[in-house]
């Protein structure tokens, strides 16, 4: 990712308001929602949210700003090792190489927080750590080793459709190695939750390190995620409102039957059971339908039909006016 800063437009001395401003006007220009026809607006929109996560994130501003870590996020290579902004030993090392894949899943330098162990480094340097009579740094007088280090851990992002996620469909994904697996999406999936792909990484004298898979759930044209359940505003006509009847309602899985009662109106809600995204224990929320009366805006035969009749009904009375 380039420089987070850049990606927002803001100077480096921008505060918090500046930040958030500005984040939110390109979030609102680039969401998925506004640009079903443009995936560039997609890639881009994910770009602008990674930046602002950490930029709004103090401790992790001040560690980039100190050149601690990159804009992944990852830890800078130590001693000079490594090659351009991969984070970890991306040089040198075999670090995989960044950029989105054809099947969308998105590949960074390895090299995370578990991937860097500074005593083993001092350890393969000066052969050996604590012990004698060289110092500190073992090796020069008969120090214990300490197990061999395992390889860098890779970094990758996948991005997940909103259908996908809410049915837990696998996932058919390329490692930086060029081989395939199916994840399978654990259940209560969360928008930015890392999975752990064990001995996935590069390879070390002490065996593989891991794949770290963050899990990027994308938006949805109608239908919105509220904690476990999904909401859908489902519009009805008014005869349909007015005498009932039986609906095709979408859902994750396809579409259902749904009655809606004589007089229904419009902000009712209607609960689908088991319809929403699978809880942490396994068991399914709900889908929550609210009914929109739409009411068409030019039509003779109705008003016609409706000519001389008023509702006498007090319907704001409750409201004090």
């Amino acid at each position: 990712m380039a420089d987070p800063y850049s990606i927002l437009g803001v100077a480096r001395s921008a505060g918090e308001k500046d930040i958030k401003s500005a984040y939110r006007k390109l979030a609102k220009e680039l969401h998925p929602d506004r640009n079903k026809d443009n995936p560039k607006a997609s890639e881009r929109f994910a770009e602008v949210t990674r930046a602002y996560d950490l930029l709004s994130d103090k401790d992790k501003r001040a560690r980039f700003d100190r050149g601690e870590i990159d804009a992944e996020g990852n830890p800078t290579a130590p001693f000079g090792f490594g090659g351009g902004g991969g984070g970890g030993f991306s040089g040198g090392f075999g670090g995989a190489q960044r950029g989105y894949r054809h099947d969308g899943f998105e590949g960074f330098g390895g090299g995370g927080p578990e991937g860097v162990d500074v005593g083993d480094i001092f350890e393969g340097l000066f052969g050996g750590r604590g012990g004698g009579g060289g110092g500190g740094f073992g090796g020069f007088g008969g120090g214990r080793r300490g197990p061999p280090p395992k390889g860098a851990n890779i970094t990758y992002r996948l991005q997940v459709s909103f259908i996908d996620a809410a049915t837990r469909a696998p996932q058919r994904i390329t490692l930086g190695d060029g081989k395939t697996i199916d994840l399978k999406l654990p259940a209560g999936v969360e928008h930015g939750q890392q999975v752990r792909l064990g001995g996935k990484g590069e390879q070390g004298p002490g065996g593989f390190g891991d794949a770290i898979v963050t899990i990027e759930i994308g938006a949805h044209p109608f239908y919105e995620r509220d904690g476990d359940n999904i909401r859908l505003d489902l519009p009805i006509t008014i005869d349909e409102a007015v005498h009932g009847a039986k609906v095709k309602v979408p859902t994750v899985e396809g579409a259902v039957m749904l009655t809606v009662a004589p007089g229904s109106t419009s902000g009712k809600t209607l609960r689908l059971k088991g319809r929403g995204f699978t809880r942490k224990n396994g068991e399914r929320g709900d889908q929550l339908v609210k009914l929109i009366v739409d009411i068409p805006a030019e039509d003779a035969d109705l008003k016609a039909r409706l000519e001389g009749w008023k509702d006498q009904r007090d319907v704001r009375g409750k409201l004090g006016v």
